[in-house]
């Protein structure tokens, strides 16, 4: 039942469930190229940051962060890039219902975990730059941003129409 709703839509009422599918899964493909370049750079960066000789100052705690949020920007790699697995696993099989409903929330999950990887970041960096009392004001920030922008802006669109 869940996975049907996902899918469904009434901007397209002569589509058949097929096209719906198909266009879901398009619409899909096209955020998730967005997301993926940018979380893989992301996720890059952060793995060459312990072969820097400013790396050697930081203090536990930041190193605690900076593993925290190298561990979030690869969750976000894994869930962004899923949809492709399973496309790839699943290619002709006639999953596409389950394609997109997996997909989608593949998509969700690593939008979020991308939010916490930038905001650790932000943390990180900020705490190098200018201590812990300014970089937790600066990932609070952060993390009010993102969720007013990818969360409440939405859903203040979906409960007005």
């Amino acid at each position: 039942m869940g996975r049907q709703t996902d899918i469904q839509d009434s901007s397209h009422p002569d589509e058949s469930e097929a096209d719906k599918l198909d266009r879901n899964w398009n619409e899909l493909l096209q955020e998730l190229r967005v997301s993926q370049t940018g979380v893989q750079i992301l996720t890059g960066f952060l793995l060459t940051v312990p072969f820097t000789v400013r790396f050697g100052a930081l203090d536990d705690v930041q190193r605690i962060v900076y593993l925290v949020v190298l561990s979030s920007s690869v969750l976000a790699t894994a869930f962004l890039v899923g949809p492709v697995a399973f496309h790839r696993i699943l290619f002709r099989q006639g999953e596409r219902p389950w394609l997109v409903h997996a997909s989608h929330w593949c998509a969700r999950a690593g939008l979020i975990t991308l939010a916490a990887t930038i905001c650790g970041v932000v943390w990180l960096v900020f705490s190098v730059v200018a201590g812990t009392t300014p970089a937790s004001i600066a990932a609070g920030l952060c993390a009010a941003f993102f969720a007013g922008l990818w969360g409440a802006l939405p859903w203040t669109a979906r409960v007005t129409d």
